[in-house]
């Protein structure tokens, strides 16, 4: 806490490592709300874990308990809305909601003036009558203009939520909102039973207040962010971000950043611009259509005989890359490309599509349409623009996917432009906010961590640059309660999969591992398919509990903990393998079979090659940083997330196994490149031990015994 809080003293952000269940949460959360207090700053603690986020809650409770702070929790307006409109609706109708009521009120304030003048015209004489005579007609006649207004309002859509916000005394819902810390589902039953927009008066609300729980998106996004610290009533230097499960933080920037257009989107700009009159027109139409063709062009030519028939409703890569120069949809767009010129087309364009959407948001407000209309034009062109700018750049990767659709069985396209590298999105944070913690129990190497989201560091009083504070904790808890093995299996190359002998030496491992266990046994591989394949492969007397993609996984997670001797098989990809705990009798092993790597797609060779270039001048001592960046590193740290499933508290105990030849020592020393136990923090690589397949059923029977954690006599080997 004191290194933390003399961090944000300076400035500086801080790389924040501890072990599952030992407290990160508070050690940063106090240091920064009391330097927050004293330093006039507005603490945001962000997750995108939904059970982290309870956690939060509860933890903000508990401090608000000692501590008189004000702490709002907040969620999307999506999640929100009393009503169900999107945001643009929203904004319309709020904006329309605000000028009647506000119309009123001014009328009301000139009718009070109106009858004040009538008592003075009668009540005085001669010239003072008169003069409030005159008066009194002049505010007639604006009371007249007011009506017309009014009348015109009143016939446009508005929301009678917001509209209560606004025109109600709103003094009791904050003074019960700040008595406690408050879940976004209860402002909203409270608003809600009310006929109040709990939204909108939690954003009025937020100003000045001393925590704010929220998700990733609201800090990630560059557009949300800037009204969020708006509604925080703050600037950006003004704030300190606690980001937890911050290894998360790489691929939810990514999201944010890519961007995608489909064939349908452009099909609609296309019909959009049948129906405007404006000189503009063929400008839009020479760039969109031409897009359009291109696109319907290139996935046709990359698919495969058969390839289409076999298409679901999941988005299905194709490859256009081309080893002379720009992407096969580049090309075909500037060949498709009939006009005079395709820079000039594209600005004219994107004017096109800004007036026609600022005409849309007039027609909504005007209650001349239900809903506010999209404008495609604008979409189709602004993407477009930012495809010939940005598809050859080497963070950038171009990327053509095609799906079903299930209402009519067709196959349809989708260009996207994928971010390689999210520091576009995060370095700007990083430089703009005051100061940031970043925890996780899976952080380090902190040196790829920085690299990858550019957290550069802080310029201090002797102008020398200072990269981040960096900290970290291993397993606090009792180290005799809790074996790690790595279990010298052959190694679950993807290659390998089918092998029988594999398939036998590993499934005689969690056997072993199920039998020696007394409760539940936790098991992740490399791929649902694995995880079923094992599921069926095993023969044991345990209840066998399957994840799969698509069923309830909460569900199926509760009837495993429930369960005193069940198995559950899942991917370490899945849900299951982070913010998510095993406590107690819930897992007593977790089992994680094989190297996890991702499937090494288009995309991850994308990255990893981006990687590559982006970070090969770099001090360090990979031979590929692309490798280490991409692909090594986000595996071993889920993995490493999937063994702190269990032994979550000081009394808790558990084994934890690395089924697989590379986790080893004697990888280390053999298979050089192969193997992953450098990646591992020191403390974790000392703990391991190396174990043969036949010796796991000795280990774990003579653990359990020393924890006296069997219920009658203990399975003979």
């Amino acid at each position: 806490m004191e290194t933390i809080g003399e961090a944000l003293s300076g400035g500086r952000d801080v790389l924040f490592e501890g072990a599952c269940g030992t407290g990160k949460t508070l050690a940063a959360l106090v240091p920064a709300l009391e330097y927050a207090r004293e330093a006039n700053k507005t603490v945001v603690i962000t997750t995108n874990v939904h059970q982290q986020t309870r956690q939060f809650i509860e933890e903000a409770r508990a401090i608000t308990r000692q501590e008189s702070i004000q702490a709002v929790v907040f969620k999307g307006k999506l999640d929100m809305c009393h009503i169900d409109v999107g945001y643009e609706e929203c904004q319309a109708l709020r904006d329309t909601t605000r000028e009647l009521a506000e119309t009123e009120q001014e009328r009301a304030e000139l009718a009070e003036t109106e009858r004040t003048l009538l008592d003075e015209s009668r009540a005085r004489e001669g010239a003072n009558a008169d003069q409030a005579a005159e008066g009194r007609n002049a505010v007639m006649e604006e009371l007249d203009e007011l009506d017309d207004t009014l009348e015109e309002l009143q016939e446009q859509a508005t929301c009678e939520y917001y509209y209560r916000n606004v025109t109600e005394e709103t003094d009791a819902f904050y003074e019960w909102l700040f008595a406690d810390v408050r879940t976004p589902e209860e402002i909203y039953e409270y608003a809600h039973n009310a006929g109040l927009c709990g939204y909108e008066l939690l954003k009025e609300g937020m100003e000045g207040v001393d925590l704010v729980v929220c998700n990733y998106h609201h800090v990630l996004d560059p557009m949300i962010r800037e009204q969020f610290f708006r509604w925080l009533g703050r600037d950006p230097e003004d704030v300190v971000v606690v980001f937890d499960e911050a290894h998360n933080i790489e691929d939810a920037a990514r999201d944010h950043a890519t961007r995608t257009l489909t064939e349908s989107t452009l099909e609609s700009a296309l019909s959009e611009l049948e129906s405007v009159e404006d000189r503009r027109t063929t400008s839009a139409e020479n760039v969109i259509e031409a897009f359009y063709t291109a696109l319907t062009s290139t996935y046709d030519d990359a698919l495969a005989f058969g390839e289409r028939e076999t298409i679901g409703d999941e988005w299905y890569d194709l490859s256009i890359t081309n080893e002379t120069g720009r992407d096969e949809l580049t090309l075909s767009f500037l060949d498709a490309y009939t006009g005079a010129g395709i820079h000039n087309d594209l600005d004219r364009s994107l004017d096109l599509g800004n007036s026609l959407d600022r005409s849309y948001q007039q027609e909504y407000k005007n209650g001349e349409t239900r809903t506010r209309k999209e404008c495609r034009i604008l979409q189709s062109a602004s993407f477009i623009d930012d495809w010939l700018r940005d598809s050859d750049h080497n963070e950038m990767y171009p990327v053509v996917s095609v799906r079903r659709d299930g209402g009519n069985d067709s196959v349809y396209g989708r260009s996207e432009l994928y971010t390689c590298i999210p520091r576009q999105v995060t370095e700007p944070l990083f430089e703009e906010l005051h100061a940031s913690v970043l925890m996780s129990a899976t952080l380090r190497p902190f040196d790829v961590l920085s690299d990858v989201l550019g957290i550069t560091g802080y310029v201090g009083d002797d102008d020398e640059q200072d990269g981040p504070v960096t900290m970290a904790y291993g397993a606090q808890f009792p180290e005799e309660r809790r074996r790690t093995y790595a279990v010298d299996t052959p190694a679950l190359f993807a290659s390998r999969r089918e092998e029988h002998d594999i398939q036998r030496k590993i499934t005689g491992v969690l056997e072993d591992a199920i039998e020696f266990t007394p409760g539940n046994v936790l098991c992740f591989f490399p791929s649902y398919r694995e995880a079923e394949r094992y599921q069926a492969l095993i023969d044991v007397d345990a209840t066998l509990y399957l994840d799969e993609p698509g069923a309830s996984v909460e569900e199926r997670k509760r009837e495993f903990t429930g369960s005193s001797n069940g198995v559950f098989f899942t991917s370490l990809w899945g849900t299951l393998t982070e913010g998510v705990s095993f406590d107690g009798d819930d897992a007593r092993t977790v089992v994680v079979v094989g190297v996890p790597y991702p499937r090494l797609d288009d995309r991850m060779e994308a990255v990893q090659s981006a990687y590559s270039m982006a970070f090969d001048g770099n001090d360090n001592d990979s031979d590929d940083p692309g490798w280490e960046y991409a692909v090594e590193v986000p595996t071993v740290r889920k993995t490493r997330q999937a063994l702190g499933r269990v032994v979550r508290s000081p009394e808790d105990f558990g084994a934890r196994l690395l089924v697989d030849e590379r986790y080893t020592m004697r990888a280390r020393r053999e298979m050089q490149k192969y193997s992953v136990v450098e990646t591992f923090p020191p403390e974790e690589r000392t703990e391991t031990i190396d174990i043969e397949p036949e010796k796991l059923r000795f280990g774990l029977l003579n653990f359990y015994t020393d924890m006296d954690a069997w219920v009658g006599a203990p399975p003979t080997p």
